[in-house]
């Protein structure tokens, strides 16, 4: 079963956030599914393919490159890499152009007996992001002497 849960959760990676396919969401979750993000908050399903939409609209060639894979009784843990370039409007900001650097996450998704994702938690660098967009100052300001 863990490679099941394995594939399930590597499809949401290359299918949904490299591809768009956000309909695979609908194939490998659950009923009452929750993710856990930290800058988006808690999401079901649909807010969860609203969110991955705004991230390919802002940037469309936004890949995520799975880095290491584990899995251990009903969860698999992903260590991931994404990176794009800032071509259209996100979060009220207007798009650099720019690719920036890449950004680094860890997912966990939980799985039910039937092999189906119930919940996840996403932990990854929002502050990268938020550098790459212009959000906040991509260095540290001198401390005041």
């Amino acid at each position: 079963m863990a490679q099941a849960n394995i594939e399930a959760s590597r499809r949401v990676i290359e299918e949904a956030f490299n591809k768009g396919n956000l309909d695979v969401f609908d194939e490998v979750c659950a009923d009452g599914f929750v993710d856990h993000d930290p800058l988006m908050g808690d999401q079901d399903v649909e807010g969860v393919k609203r969110s991955i939409a705004g991230y390919r609209e802002a940037f469309p060639d936004l890949t995520l490159t799975i880095e290491d894979v584990m899995a251990c009784d009903d969860k698999v843990v992903m260590r991931w890499r994404g990176e794009g370039t800032f071509q259209n409007e996100f979060m009220g900001l207007q798009p650099t152009g720019e690719k920036g650097d890449p950004v680094q996450g860890i997912g966990i998704d939980r799985f039910d007996d039937d092999g189906k994702v119930v919940e996840s938690w996403g932990q990854w660098d929002t502050l990268t992001l938020l550098r790459n967009i212009g959000a906040i100052p991509s260095e540290a300001p001198a401390p005041a002497s």
